[in-house]
């Protein structure tokens, strides 16, 4: 894969857990996660308790839905707010769920998994090739043919309707992104601004956009296929307008 220029990335910025919560949490609803679940047993066939891989699980919202319908549940993130908050909504509600901060990239489990998930559009933070490793952590860590849902932005579509700005405001706090795309390396670079309490913080951060094509052969290279793909939740399909792609690939 092509060589990579370095690039701004804030981790303990972007993801620090009381702003990310603060301005992402109404999104986050309980219906939407509902649809997502529903979503991940039909397509991953969850009918009866699986053991399930959560990397980038974040606060737990997925793992703890899927713990509450029987499953061993494993969650991988690397921020320790994200995993506490987790740990204390598994506990009031008497789950056991293991959860482990670690970096993505330093996974290692060796067949351990029926199924893997990756939402939220967590994938694509790091270099082509550090990406790939964390697809290769993923397919390592399944069984032989266990699967692998993930969803990530459409390029072609993204860059279609692409926004120089966004801006997020809550009361008097702000979340502005200030976005770029670098063609040659095919990522989105943002120069995130949050204001809150009347103080500023710089948070940039820069994420891997592919299209079809593209991920569909880093798939191959990590070990996977792709079996089904859509263009929502809904199981709409999934086309060149599709904003992301809702993707369901197959260990090898």
């Amino acid at each position: 894969m092509a060589e990579e220029k370095e690039f701004e990335f804030d981790v303990d910025g972007v993801f620090n857990p009381e702003d990310y919560m603060y301005f992402y949490g109404k999104v986050l609803t309980e219906e939407r996660t509902k649809k997502e679940i529903l979503f991940l047993i039909e397509e991953l066939g969850l009918e009866k308790p699986m053991s399930i891989l959560d990397v980038g699980c974040g606060f737990g919202r997925h793992s703890i839905k899927l713990a509450e319908k029987g499953h061993y549940v494993t969650g991988i993130d690397c921020m320790d707010g994200f995993l506490c908050a987790a740990r204390k909504r598994a506990e009031y509600q008497g789950l056991k769920i293991n959860f482990i901060q670690k970096d993505m990239r330093e996974v290692e489990f060796n067949e351990e998994f029926d199924r893997a998930i990756l939402l939220f559009t967590g994938f694509g933070y790091f270099s082509d090739d550090q990406n790939l490793e964390v697809l290769k952590n993923i397919s390592k860590s399944l069984v032989p043919g266990g699967l692998f849902c993930f969803d990530t932005f459409n390029r072609d579509a993204f860059l279609k309707d692409f926004l120089p700005y966004n801006v997020q405001e809550i009361r008097q706090d702000l979340m502005i992104d200030r976005n770029t795309f670098d063609p040659k390396t095919g990522r989105l670079i943002d120069k995130r601004i949050i204001i809150r309490d009347g103080k500023r913080k710089n948070v940039p951060f820069s994420i891997r956009l592919y299209d079809y094509n593209e991920i569909d052969r880093i798939i191959r290279l990590g070990g996977m296929k792709i079996v089904k793909i859509y263009g929502d939740w809904d199981k709409s399909p999934f086309t060149k307008d599709s904003k992301e792609m809702k993707i369901i690939a197959k260990k090898l």
